[in-house]
Parts: structure tokens; sequence; C-alpha cells
């Protein structure tokens, strides 16, 4: 039976940003590609909406990367995968800067022209993570080939998320240099990369999927 892994990319991301991260070839790897919000849509309700693309009939793992491990958090509680991991995310709204939260309640997102979510330049794209050319451009592509109206939306549901749970059977996985969710508002994750910044999927891959190695469940 193959081990089957669905991805979530993060925000303005696809399934580029998982491409450093090797599989046995026993290993089924399923990238959950964004569905259309609905309007007004929580991330719960997103998050049981895209579930729906996963088979619950044998073993899966979920990888949540920034916001898709927020939702893969929410899709945790549910399913009841046999291990979720957690890539420069959260598992709760608690571990969220205080400051989103606080432009969450004053709507402030709201403010953000569309037009500004599509703006790639190079400051921006090192405040992610990236630090060289490789990863520059990959970023810079990844930004281009975003969807704003997708990105604003799910601004909001980032700002608006009330999930306390921890799911169980959690790695969060977290970098000292993460400057979109600073590790300080972090609640212990269980492994951290030091000076990995919210990129760091890709630039830090191999440490990233050496601890992934570790939690997985090889079945025959």
């Amino acid at each position: 039976m193959a081990n089957r892994v669905y991805f979530i990319s993060g925000l303005g991301a696809d399934s580029r940003a998982f491409r450093k991260l090797v599989f046995p070839p026993d290993f089924e790897l399923v990238h959950l590609d964004w569905i259309p919000p609905k309007p007004n849509e929580s991330l719960e309700d997103y998050a049981a909406r895209l579930a729906l693309k996963i088979d619950i009939t044998s073993q899966f793992y979920l990888i949540g990367l920034s916001f898709g491990g927020m939702l893969a958090a929410e899709i945790a509680k549910k399913l009841n995968p046999a291990h979720t991991f957690l890539i420069s995310s959260t598992p709760t709204f608690k571990e969220l800067p205080w400051y989103y939260r606080v432009t969450g309640k004053l709507k402030l997102q709201k403010l953000v022209p569309v037009s500004l979510l599509k703006k790639g330049n190079g400051i921006g794209l090192k405040f992610l993570g990236a630090k060289t050319p490789d990863e520059l451009q990959l970023l810079k592509q990844l930004v281009t080939d975003s969807d704003p109206y997708f990105i604003k939306w799910a601004m909001t549901c980032i700002l608006t998320w009330k999930n306390r749970e921890r799911p169980l059977n959690l790695t969060h996985i977290h970098g000292t240099a993460d400057h979109i969710l600073p590790i300080r508002f972090t609640l212990k994750p269980d492994f951290i990369i030091k000076r990995g910044g919210h990129f760091m999927v890709y630039a830090n891959a191999r440490e990233i999927q050496e601890i992934i190695y570790s939690n997985l469940k090889i079945t025959n």
C-alpha cells in the first residue's frame, strides 16, 4: 500500500515551494491545489472543502506550509492523518503575532489595494527569507503567478482565525529568522531551524526533510 503525502502550500505559493523535498519511491505525493473561496468563507470552512480531495480510506500524511499549515491543522482535527507537519506556520491562532490579531479586529487589511499584493520587489522577497538568486527567482515567480484576490481573502482568514486546538500527532517546524511569523510568538515548536526564514522549506530543505523522515511511519 502506497504511503500518501498531501501538501498544502503557503499563501501566494504552489507546489514549487516543496520541490526540494525528496521522498522514497513508495510515497505518493499529492499537492492540494487551491479551490476558489466562497464570499466571506472562514479558514475552517475552506479547510473542510479542501479536505474533500483527500482519500481517507488509507493512511496519509499532511504537510502544510505557512497558511497551508493552518489549513492542515484544521483538516487534521477532523480527518486523523497518520502525522501532520507544519512548516513556518502555527497550529493555533494564539501563536500569531498580536499585531495580526489587532489588524484583523480593525479590518485594516481591507485597506490594502489588491494591486499592491502583486508586487515582488527584492526587499519584500528577502523579508520572506529568500537569500540566494535561485530562491529570489522562485519567490518572484510565485508572487507573479499568485491570485491577488485569493491572497486578500486569505489574509482576512488568517487575521480572524480562532482555532485553539492543537491536533494530535503534529510536528511543528519553525525557523529562528522567520519575519512573517516570528518564533518569539510560537509556543515551543517541536524543531527549530537556526537562521531558518519563512521560506526555509526551500532554503533548508535537507534539514526539514530529515525531521519529516524521522516521523514517517513506513508501511508495506
